[in-house]
């Protein structure tokens, strides 16, 4: 069985968007919705960790070589400066969201194949609210859009 592969790499994907989602918090302290709202985003990043948890002791976790790894998350190391910036970080947190939530999707089928409940309903809850950190990103990033890419200079 391979799930402990996947395990990892959400746990990795979950704790990779809290600090990206804090980094972002930080960097673009000007914009207090962005501000308060990615500090909020990541601290449900750290329960879906914790949550997750149980799973990960039931199944283990695993994210060394076996692992046939092509695309690794990258959190955000720095923010950039401006309207432009604040669209491109937003962007990445979007590609760090999408690459957690298609992992829980993933999660989703290994519990119902394995009739697992536990981790079901582990998966429902933290999935819903990735979703939710989705459809905000793409709200504030049409928000963004306009200033950034018409009325910027």
């Amino acid at each position: 069985m391979n799930l402990h592969i996947y395990l990892g790499l959400l746990h990795q994907g979950e704790q990779t968007l809290a600090k990206s989602f804090r980094q972002v918090s930080e960097g673009h302290g000007s914009e207090p919705d962005v501000h308060f709202l990615c500090q909020s985003l990541a601290q449900q990043c750290d329960h879906h960790e914790k949550l997750l948890l149980p799973i990960v002791q039931q199944y283990g976790q695993d994210s060394s070589a076996d692992e046939p790894e092509r695309l690794h998350a990258e959190g955000l190391s720095k923010t950039r400066s401006g309207p432009v910036g604040l669209l491109r970080d937003l962007q990445d947190l979007y590609l760090l969201a999408s690459l957690v939530d298609v992992t829980w999707t993933m999660l989703e089928q290994a519990g119902q194949a394995l009739r697992d409940r536990n981790l079901l309903a582990v998966v429902e809850r933290c999935q819903k609210e990735t979703k939710v950190q989705l459809r905000w990103l793409q709200t504030r990033m049409k928000q963004a859009a306009p200033q950034a890419l018409i009325v910027a200079s």
